[in-house]
């Protein structure tokens, strides 16, 4: 059986629903219409990259919220996982989602590893609920805001 593809940009983002951090129920399709929406999946809480992946987001959440972007982090945490980490690492912004148990977000849009934890991806959704950039990197770089909020620029 082979590995799913990555979501490619133009296709219409699979819809979910996921407890995290903040006391949140996030259904994605909420957002449409709204505002664009930034997916961050990282492997693991409680890692050094994912850690800091999420404190640079919460570091520029202003700058997102301005261009009208609502930002997502994903892991296949367990809830009282991705709360406790929220807290340790002083992420209130947004929400810290739990792809718990299995990681089902992840594989539907292509990105679960065979050890059962995401890629570092990032996915910027479009208000239409259409995918507008996909980056998958490798595990120890560290996305930066600066790439995505070009493509924010562009959607509004």
């Amino acid at each position: 059986m082979s590995e799913p593809k990555p979501i490619q940009v133009g296709e219409v983002a699979p819809d979910f629903t996921l407890r995290g951090s903040l006391g949140s129920k996030v259904t994605l399709s909420e957002f449409r219409g709204r505002k664009n929406v930034v997916l961050s999946f990282h492997p693991l809480a409680f890692t050094s990259v994912c850690s800091a992946q999420m404190l640079l987001l919460e570091l520029a959440h202003e700058r997102f919220e301005a261009l009208d972007a609502q930002i997502l982090g994903l892991s296949v945490d367990s809830v009282p996982a991705k709360e406790a980490w929220a807290q340790a690492i002083g992420v209130k912004s947004f929400p810290l989602l739990a792809d718990f148990p299995g990681g089902e977000v992840a594989r539907q849009y292509g990105l679960l590893r065979p050890q059962g934890f995401s890629e570092r991806a990032v996915i910027v959704i479009d208000k239409e609920g259409i995918v507008r950039f996909v980056r998958i990197y490798p595990m120890k770089e560290l996305p930066r805001p600066e790439e995505v909020l070009p493509v924010l620029e562009g959607l509004k």
